[in-house]
């Protein structure tokens, strides 16, 4: 799950480059990084759980 959730985090980060890059779909990228932040936030908070 963890690296899935880097994978998502790289890919939005890079969307969001692009928007600013080509001014495209800003509201929807930068409400997505939002949540991807706050999600990563509550990853390092709680702790690496390995399943």
């Amino acid at each position: 799950m963890g690296k899935i959730l880097w994978i998502i985090i790289v890919a939005l980060i890079a969307f969001w480059l692009l928007g600013f890059v080509m001014k495209v779909g800003g509201g929807l990228i930068h409400l997505l990084l939002v949540i991807a932040g706050i999600i990563f936030v509550i990853q390092l908070l709680t702790g690496r759980r390995s399943v």
